[in-house]
């Protein structure tokens, strides 16, 4: 089978590669649509773990099935999480599925980016769900994305009636946004250094587009009648929307970090100034819970939540290199899919 091989951000190779042998209990998925995240952009991250087949974000069919496994058949249309918890640790019975020790070791075999993956018997049990008939391949491949986001919501005490500024606006700052007008925030805004992202961001719900070079707390408390933030999303690595972040939250409100910033970067945090007499949170969200997959999934299918207009490329896999680079510069593009098929 073809996969597309990560050596780094400028160099991904299309290499063939035995189809993997599924055992007890596992799945064969023939993958039909992987999203690009910009997580498998940090470099810093894998690339002393190069070669790599990235892909997390996928949807397909069942090609097998392994001995004794119950509930799926060929042909079956599934969507499938590439970490999935235990269920029975102290971190999953206290609601944080994802810290889970065996949330961090599960994964695909070997990647979305590839025409066939191994889903292991655990993916299969706790992280495999069917597709509606509504649901396409390519919407599909936002369930992930859009889990995460809804568990990041969830960790905050929810969106609803609240002021909300989103500090990136890339695909996981637009899903911030459209969740949170669905449900319920009373004022949306949107920061980035790019004018088309901003564009998209007023398209799918905010009240308002902020260039960052003309971001102030000056600007963000006449927006709000004198007032700052109730919550601040922070969907972007950079540090300096960090710091805007900061300076952005109101008091008794909260900041999610929802990004990952450059490797060993340090924040200074005037403690006194953002702490005392302030109540502030900061508070950090990473990937989704099988709870937070099903509902992602339903929201997707009942209509909800568009994520068919977030599609910007579709590439085949000979063209990853250039999906790569298209979520690189992030001149024109939102959500590109790569389809392993083509």
């Amino acid at each position: 089978m073809r996969a597309a091989v990560y050596y780094s951000n400028q160099d991904l190779r299309i290499e063939e590669m035995p189809r993997p042998k599924i055992g007890r209990g596992e799945l064969l998925i023939r993958v039909e649509a992987s999203g690009i995240c910009g997580s498998d952009l940090l470099e810093w991250y894998r690339i002393n773990r190069v070669p790599l087949v990235l892909g997390h974000e996928i949807s397909g069919t069942v090609e097998e099935v392994g001995e004794g496994t119950l509930g799926y058949k060929k042909q079956d249309r599934v969507v499938c999480a590439h970490h999935v918890p235990c269920g029975s640790c102290d971190y999953c019975l206290s609601g944080h599925e994802t810290v889970c020790e065996t949330l961090r070791k599960t994964n695909f075999d070997p990647g979305g980016f590839s025409e066939y993956l191994r889903l292991p018997e655990i993916n299969v049990q706790k992280g495999t769900f069917l597709l509606p008939q509504q649901v396409s391949f390519q919407e599909a491949t936002f369930v992930e994305p859009l889990a995460c986001v809804l568990r990041g919501q969830k960790q905050v005490g929810g969106v609803e009636g609240r002021r909300v500024l989103v500090m990136g606006s890339g695909i996981a700052g637009i899903l911030h946004i459209h969740l949170a007008k669905l449900l319920g925030a009373d004022f949306i805004a949107a920061v980035d250094i790019l004018d088309y992202r901003l564009q998209q961001a007023k398209r799918f719900g905010a009240d308002i587009g902020i260039a960052s070079k003309d971001f102030s707390a000056r600007i963000i408390r006449n927006l709000n009648q004198g007032r700052l933030f109730d919550l601040v999303v922070v969907s972007t690595g950079a540090v300096s929307a960090i710091y805007q972040a900061l300076e952005s939250v109101e008091r008794g409100g909260t900041v999610l970090f929802f990004a990952p910033t450059d490797k060993g970067a340090k924040i200074e945090i005037p403690f006194n100034e953002l702490f005392w007499r302030t109540e502030i949170t900061l508070t950090s969200s990473y990937a989704a819970s099988p709870r937070d997959y099903k509902e992602a999934l339903s929201l997707i299918a009942s209509g909800k939540v568009n994520v068919s207009d977030m599609i910007t490329h579709r590439l085949p896999l000979t063209d990853i290199a250039l999906g790569f680079k298209l979520m690189r510069e992030a001149k024109d593009s939102l959500k590109v899919i790569i389809e392993p098929q083509k």
